[in-house]
């Protein structure tokens, strides 16, 4: 716990009241469900790229990553390297195709809604299954959210779990629920910037601290050898392991509908050179700040290794500046979490109560429909909090992979294969996600059934994809015409 609290506390409430501002402002430029879940389509290229790096990374950015590499060194390396190499490919070929055919699919707001229409579907099942699967796993990875916060506050503030769990779920909800997708992006660029500053400041003054990279990797190297070797200890299974990380990217929901609401596909170049270079330089300091973290505190070792980052804020800064940087650790919770709030509120209107129950539903009704649909997925992932033995990256590694198989090769498939069919879709959609839930029981500690849960999905959902495409009728002329005009825009022939 901090000492000097005053500053801090003064620090977080001016942060709080700013986020909470921006709801406001938002608020009253959402009319339509559209604004709510997507922004109208209308974000910079700025903002669309930072939030995206901001609701991808949260919390397990500043505690969970760097706590890896404080417990077991350069060898958990390979989970970040496996991340950017997935988020480059993410920009590089998702985004662009994914504005454009999200556009032509009949203005799509949803990722449930692009899957109804990109595969002419008449039956709904590919909204209601994609919706609760999407529901399903967001209210792990909520959860994963909320245990970062109460880290967080227990150890700057010395506050019971309880109380940090709250706290945080308050003021997240409190903006979302007014403000919706604008707000979320609007937040989420300013704590993208705040996490950037933080990531990049704390390994540089440790680093000085100890009297260079030099001298900081040999006391590391002292401690154990192994603690910089990337090989350490890994073989070939654990390395795919870590690496398939990756993959998840392509079916985040949470980051995707970044790509689909950018104001125009002119702007996804400037949006791709910002979000590759975020997320690269973020984890590279994350790493940092883990492995400097075992030189630092050799003398002290930390009981809980995910508070590395925190421990680097209290001893090395001034209360003010360490308020900013802890208020990047809240900026990191709140911007992931408010994105999944949303993404399953969005669910429950669009693809739930419109899709399924009012289909002539009026857009002030959907908005609200969207609202309360956040303090129900909210109090669920409250509930799911309640573990304290739970940790933020073992959440996190859960939802990431049921996210990542169920809706990973769905993505890829119908973006970039026209042969693709609504049969090869569910089929995929449903394996991948029943394999992420049944391998989690058997996963062993070695040999191939160590293999991390979200690599098996994604080969058997690629896997009956393609079978179940093959098994049933071809695409229709239809389908295959959206499928040329979303190729030719996203080429810019059109």
């Amino acid at each position: 716990m901090v000492e000097n609290l005053t500053p801090i506390i003064v620090t977080f409430v001016v942060y709080l009241i700013g986020m909470m501002a921006l709801g406001v402002i938002a608020y009253k430029m959402t009319t339509n469900l559209s604004d709510y879940v997507l922004g109208g389509r209308r974000l910079g290229a700025g903002v669309a790229a930072l939030s995206a790096g901001a609701s991808d990374m949260s919390s397990w950015l500043l505690l969970g990553l760097p706590g890896a590499l404080y417990a077991s060194g350069l060898v958990e390396a390979w989970i970040a390297i496996g991340l950017a190499i997935g988020a480059i490919i993410n920009w590089q070929f998702v985004a662009g195709r994914l504005r454009s055919y999200t556009e032509i699919a009949n203005d799509s707001i949803t990722l449930p809604d692009f899957f109804e229409n990109r595969f002419h579907d008449k039956s709904k099942s590919l909204r209601v299954v994609s919706a609760l699967l999407i529901l399903c796993f967001f209210t792990f990875y909520t959860s994963a959210g909320l245990v970062g916060g109460a880290v967080l506050f227990e150890s700057t503030f010395g506050l019971d779990q309880q109380t940090a769990l709250w706290v945080g779920a308050i003021v997240i909800i409190g903006y979302t629920f007014l403000g919706g997708f604008l707000a979320v992006s609007w937040t989420d660029f300013v704590q993208g910037i705040l996490m950037f500053l933080a990531l990049v400041i704390i390994p540089v003054v440790a680093l000085m601290d100890l009297g260079g990279i030099g001298p900081a990797f040999d006391q590391i190297r002292t401690i154990d050898p192994g603690n910089l070797n990337l090989m350490g200890g890994v073989g070939f299974i654990g390395i795919i392991s870590l690496l398939g990380w990756g993959l998840g990217y392509f079916g985040q929901p949470h980051i995707i509908v970044r790509f689909m609401a950018v104001r125009s596909m002119k702007e996804l170049p400037k949006a791709k050179a910002i979000g590759i270079s975020w997320v690269v330089l973020s984890m590279f300091g994350a790493v940092m700040t883990g492995l400097v973290g075992i030189a630092y505190f050799a003398d002290q070792p930390l009981d809980n290794p995910e508070t590395v980052f925190l421990a680097f804020t209290q001893v090395l800064f001034h209360p003010v500046v360490a308020g900013v940087l802890l208020a990047a650790v809240l900026a990191a919770i709140m911007s992931t979490i408010d994105s999944q709030l949303l993404v399953s509120s969005s669910a429950l209107a669009e693809d739930f109560y419109k899709g399924m129950i009012r289909k002539n539903a009026q857009q002030k009704e959907l908005v609200m429909v969207g609202r309360f649909g956040v303090l129900f997925i909210a109090v669920i992932a409250l509930l799911l909090a309640q573990n304290p033995d739970s940790t933020v990256l073992e959440l996190v590694s859960y939802a990431w992979a049921g996210l990542g198989a169920t809706f990973g090769p769905l993505v890829l498939f119908s973006l970039f294969w026209k042969r693709m069919t609504r049969n090869g879709a569910l089929a995929g959609m449903l394996s991948g996600g029943l394999t992420v839930i049944l391998w989690i029981f058997i996963k062993t500690d070695t040999g191939f059934f160590s293999l991390y849960e979200l690599v098996v999905g994604f080969i058997v959902s690629s896997i009956m994809i393609v079978l179940f495409s093959y098994l049933g009728a071809p695409p229709t002329k239809e389908m295959e015409a959206d499928f040329d005009k979303a190729r030719a825009m996203d080429r810019g022939e059109v």
